[in-house]
């Protein structure tokens, strides 16, 4: 990309990338910020002077440790742990926990720095983190899981807490895991505390919290829409993923009247031209909660869907698009292939789904263009929401928590216009939202002195 501040930004970049080598994931997060907020910082040197972009891109603190278990054979086995404390000049480090194979530095470290302009931008008291593990939970027993949750914790539980850091759960950490880390944390710690959310309804959770991020990427693309003069009625919606986010995605297009005709998981899509009905989504919901089964087990199902193997849903004609399945799972050619086909939305369920690529045609169609850190902030805003019932020692009721959600999602919307309109009207949501979460996070770094 050249701007009239490229040389500033590859000289900024050629920094990051010496001091972060083989960290691909963590620089493309970087890099998709420091184009936006370079320039800005070039017109308010206060943060020039105190080098807060140089600060915020290195992490406060990176824990790593072993997390030896025992399997149902009785065989030792051995992974890797982690939690990164990017930042907390404006609240406890919050971010979820993710296990997987996939799991690694770069990745954690490009998940933890997103989440710090994500906090930020929720407008409430959190900073950024994301730690987890290369632990897979798929085809492991319960007892497995929670052998490995136990170990992990009693290394983790040192370094966190309700005031110092609130780990939530991600990709292969749900309500079991959380539950099994909660207890070990109790049972170390003997202090019944909000250290981790995501936690059942009868023991500290929040109402609203598993539709959250879901939900919430709905509503952001809702209030893009109603920018323009439209709503989601009749629009043809291809979601990606068949996991909790995209499953709450596809309810809450569905009862806005949107037609959602595609889902997907790692072997391949289903497409339903008809739209997905309640009684579907629920089958789908139990093969993925319940049965653990593949996609392609819904069109054997349902004779009027399709299944497409080893292919992701971008080819199908739609209004409206949501990545919600992986990072960089949404290129350049499948980006022009939805605008071709109509697309006028796209708003991000996953953490940085679209490539950078992906991302200028977007923008260069005028497309209305969401990107993560602020469609997909609803998750952990509800995860606030949850530490503040704990903090209350109370429970709000479902409409509460979801008007709140409502709520923060509008007023996510309308800082990005804010910072991110250009003069033709059209806006910019990445830099609206990257400049809108620095600014907070910068002031109050600046207000806290050089720590």
């Amino acid at each position: 990309m050249t701007t009239p501040h490229h040389e500033q930004i590859s000289a900024f970049m050629a920094e990051v990338a010496a001091q972060n080598p083989n960290e691909a994931e963590f620089i493309q997060a970087v890099q998709e910020v420091a184009e936006t907020v370079i320039p800005f910082i070039a017109n308010h040197p206060k943060y020039t002077e105190h080098r807060i972009l140089e600060r915020m891109v290195e992490p406060e603190r990176i824990l790593m440790f072993r997390v030896p278990w025992t399997n149902d054979a009785g065989e030792v086995q051995v992974n890797k742990g982690y939690r990164i404390e990017f930042n907390s000049a404006i609240g406890p480090y919050k971010g979820g926990l993710r296990f997987h194979p996939t799991v690694n530095l770069s990745v954690l470290k490009f998940l933890g720095f997103e989440q710090v302009f994500k906090n930020s931008l929720t407008t409430l008291p959190m900073g950024g983190g994301k730690g987890g593990s290369n632990f897979n939970p798929k085809g492991k027993s319960d007892n497995e899981v929670m052998r490995f949750c136990q170990s992990f914790m009693t290394e983790l539980a040192r370094h966190i807490g309700p005031n110092t850091d609130v780990p939530a759960g991600d990709i292969g950490v749900g309500g079991r895991e959380i539950g099994y880390m909660f207890g070990q944390y109790k049972r170390l710690r003997n202090e019944f505390t909000g250290v981790l959310t995501g936690k059942g309804l009868n023991w500290g959770g929040s109402l609203i919290r598993p539709e959250a991020t879901g939900y919430g990427a709905v509503y952001f693309a809702a209030e893009m829409l109603e920018s323009q003069g439209q709503n989601f009625e009749g629009k043809r919606v291809a979601i990606s993923g068949s996991g909790n986010v995209a499953q709450y995605a596809a309810e809450k297009c569905t009862q806005m009247g949107a037609k959602v005709i595609t889902m997907s998981d790692s072997s391949g899509y289903i497409h339903e031209p008809n739209g997905l009905s309640e009684d579907q989504l629920s089958w789908i919901q139990d093969l993925k909660n319940v049965r653990r089964g593949r996609i392609s087990e819904f069109a054997e199902a349902y004779p009027s869907a399709t299944f497409h193997a080893g292919e992701r849903p971008w080819g199908v004609a739609c209004e409206a698009a949501f990545p919600c399945a992986t990072q960089n799972e949404l290129n350049e050619s499948e980006a022009k292939g939805l605008i071709a086909n109509g697309c006028i939305v796209v708003a991000e369920g996953a953490n940085m789904p679209s490539t950078p690529e992906a991302i200028e045609a977007f923008q260069a169609a005028k497309v209305l263009f969401a990107p993560g850190k602020a469609s997909n902030a609803g998750g952990v805003a509800t995860s606030g929401l949850e530490m503040s019932q704990n903090s209350l020692r109370m429970n709000w009721s479902r409409q509460e928590v979801d008007e709140r959600l409502l709520n923060i999602m509008k007023d996510i919307h309308a800082q990005c216009v804010s910072y991110g309109t250009d003069d033709s009207g059209y806006v910019d949501y990445v830099k609206g939202a990257n400049i809108a979460g620095f600014v907070k996070v910068a002031d109050a770094m600046i207000d806290q002195g050089v720590v």
